[in-house]
């Protein structure tokens, strides 16, 4: 990054983040103990996702399925708080912490699973030419509602119009979209379906 945008872009990363988890500890603290006492340890969930350039890292979210047996679809393991966090987003907040690490920016294409990055067509694996985010113009624009290629032409479009002030709206638009629950996930899913390539 070097940029002067890019290096705005990382300031109101670290700002933003910090203060995200200032403010917001004791709802993480709540949380935390909520998922604990629901579900036992772990609190968090790991999980490798394809970052910058494809570069793996460790994605943190707060728990929302109980253990399964192989081939068990997501949607039977989701619990009801598991739900319930989901629709509220309040999955997502550890996350601040890979914003802070600089794993993830606070806009960006939402980070997706390694296996998908030979799936992509050029075009669509240009999404990884920035940092992965929190929430991003898809999040805005219909979330799980819409389909895989109209997430990636959204994260392209995002890639080549990215803006300090693209991504001050993107973050108010959130709020909003959190606050309606707006396409939380998709019909019969979880979340969305497997990507398969296009």
């Amino acid at each position: 990054m070097s940029r002067p945008a890019d290096i705005s872009k990382r300031a109101l990363d670290v700002i933003g983040a910090a203060m995200a988890v200032v403010t917001l500890l004791p709802l993480i603290a709540v949380v935390a103990a909520v998922v604990w006492c629901s579900m036992g340890p772990p609190i968090l969930f790991r999980h490798e996702r394809a970052g910058f350039r494809g570069r793996r890292f460790t994605l943190l979210k707060f728990r929302t399925m109980r253990p399964g047996a192989p081939g068990e679809p997501d949607e039977a393991r989701l619990t009801r708080l598991g739900s319930v966090l989901r629709s509220l987003s309040l999955d997502e907040l550890p996350q601040f912490w890979n914003a802070l690490r600089g794993d993830m920016s606070l806009v960006g294409p939402r980070p997706l699973l390694p296996e998908y990055l030979p799936r992509y067509t050029p075009e669509q694996a240009r999404r990884h030419e920035v940092l992965p985010g929190l929430t991003g113009l898809v999040q805005v624009s219909g979330r799980n509602a819409l389909s895989w290629e109209e997430k990636f032409a959204l994260d392209v479009w995002y890639v080549d119009h990215r803006s300090l002030r693209l991504d001050l709206w993107i973050l108010w638009r959130t709020a909003l979209s959190v606050i309606r629950r707006d396409g939380v996930s998709a019909a019969g899913h979880a979340t969305m379906p497997e990507f398969l390539g296009s």
